[in-house]
């Protein structure tokens, strides 16, 4: 229990914002990545593949939840088998993860987004990740005109 109570405040500490998009803003549902992925548009790049589902559009028959009418910008991240085994899965998350962090306040609010790594990136450097998932966010017109270049 101290370990716990250890950790807990030592995460505090370091401010949870600082450390990783907070939970709210991440997309843990099935469903959620479902409707992403089927209803939304998809940009692709060699080591990322991008789908963009603007949460004001609701596809007919799908209800509409509560935590996906925040204004915010939810993310979530998958790694299929094709990109390796699973450390070499994790990897990959733990990239666009650390890729997103410094694009994300920069984002424009109101829509559900999916990284998808594909198998080339977990060899990939941090530096090339950032880049590709700028190349994407611009592409699909994501970024907010103030924070652009």
């Amino acid at each position: 229990m101290d370990a716990l109570r250890y950790r807990r405040d030592r995460m505090s500490s370091q401010g949870e914002g600082e450390a990783q998009v907070k939970r709210r803003f991440r997309l843990t549902r099935s469903g959620d990545f479902q409707r992403v992925r089927r209803f939304g548009k998809s940009y692709a790049h060699p080591l990322i593949v991008l789908f963009v589902f603007a949460k004001h559009i609701v596809p007919e028959g799908y209800p509409c939840g509560t935590a996906s009418e925040a204004p915010g910008v939810r993310v979530g991240v998958a790694a299929g088998r094709t990109v390796g085994n699973a450390v070499q899965r994790n990897r990959a998350k733990r990239l666009l993860r650390a890729a997103m962090q410094n694009l994300y306040p920069k984002i424009v609010p109101g829509f559900d987004l999916v990284l998808i790594a594909r198998q080339p990136l977990p060899s990939a450097a941090l530096t090339q990740t950032q880049e590709a998932l700028f190349t994407l966010l611009s592409r699909a017109g994501l970024l907010s005109p103030t924070h652009d270049g």
